[in-house]
């Protein structure tokens, strides 16, 4: 015999596996960290330091 399922149950499993990591960052809540592989980046005689966000992606640069 097979096993009898929920179809909501599994439109809402699927919903939350298809938006894992994302919503946070949509509302500009990034994960940051330092990009690790150009640690001594130089602009303007400024030290450039480089973030990835670990959820999406995004990058962004700050100057120390």
């Amino acid at each position: 015999m097979s096993e009898v399922i929920s179809l909501a149950k599994r439109r809402r499993q699927s919903r939350r596996d298809a938006a894992a990591g994302k919503t946070l960052c949509r509302i500009g809540r990034h994960k940051w960290e330092i990009d690790q592989s150009a640690p001594f980046t130089v602009h303007k005689g400024r030290l450039v330091t480089i973030y990835i966000c670990s959820r999406c992606g995004a990058k962004k640069t700050e100057l120390s």
